[in-house]
C-alpha cells in the first residue's frame, strides 16, 4: 500500500502562479491564484510577502527544469557549434506543443515593465545565463566575435519564442537555416 502526499499549500501556490500567469499572464489575480491552489490569502501571505514574491519564486522553481530540458550536458561531446543548434532543435520541439506560449522568461518580462520587479529580475538572470552559454560556445567555437555571435543567437531565440506564442509563426524549417548563417558568417566551427 503506497500512500501518496498531496502538495503543501506552498508548492500548490507556486504550480497555481506557474500554470495561470503562463497562460493568462502575470496580471492574474490573487483571488484568482489562492482559489486555484485551494489555498486562503492568509495563507499565501503567509508563505510569500506578496504577490510578486510568489512569481518569482514560482519562476525560480522552474529554472532549473527550463535549463535541463533546454541546454545540452557539459561535456557532451559535441562541438560548440551543435552544441548551439541542440538549444535551437529544443525549442522547435518545444514550439510544438499545442499550449506553447512563448518562452516563460521572456513572456514574464515583456509583461513587467519594472525590471526591478522580483520576477523580472529571475527572468532577466535566466535570459543572460542563456546569453552566457551561447557566448561560452562561441569562444570555445573560435567565433570572430563571441559576443556579438552570443547576442544575436539570444536575438533569434526570443524573437522565434515570442513568434511562435503568438501563432504568427513556427520555428520548424526556419530557425537552423538562421542559426547556421549567423554561425557560418562568425566562422563558427
Amino acid at each position: 500500500m503506497t500512500t501518496e502526499t498531496k502538495p503543501g499549500s506552498r508548492e500548490r501556490l507556486l504550480e497555481a502562479a506557474a500554470t495561470l500567469t503562463y497562460r493568462d499572464g502575470v496580471n492574474i489575480g490573487v483571488d484568482a491564484l489562492c482559489k486555484a491552489a485551494g489555498v486562503s490569502k492568509r495563507s499565501m501571505y503567509q508563505l510569500f510577502e506578496s504577490k510578486d514574491e510568489l512569481l518569482a519564486a514560482s519562476l525560480e522553481e522552474r529554472t532549473s527544469t527550463y535549463v535541463a530540458t533546454l541546454l545540452p550536458t557539459a561535456d557532451d561531446g559535441r562541438s560548440p557549434r551543435e552544441r548551439i543548434l541542440h538549444v535551437f532543435d529544443q525549442l522547435t520541439s518545444q514550439a510544438a506543443a499545442p499550449d506553447f506560449q512563448g518562452c516563460r522568461f521572456l513572456v514574464v518580462q515583456i509583461e513587467l515593465k519594472d525590471q526591478s520587479h522580483p520576477a523580472s529580475r529571475v527572468a532577466h538572470r535566466v535570459k543572460e545565463n542563456l546569453t552566457a552559454f551561447f557566448r561560452a560556445e562561441a569562444e570555445k567555437g573560435g567565433a570572430s566575435d563571441p559576443y556579438l555571435l552570443a547576442r544575436q543567437l539570444i536575438l533569434v531565440f526570443d524573437g522565434a519564442s515570442a513568434r511562435a506564442g503568438i501563432k504568427a509563426d513556427t520555428p520548424t524549417g526556419l530557425i537552423t537555416p538562421t542559426v547556421t548563417t549567423l554561425l557560418d558568417a562568425a566562422n563558427m566551427r
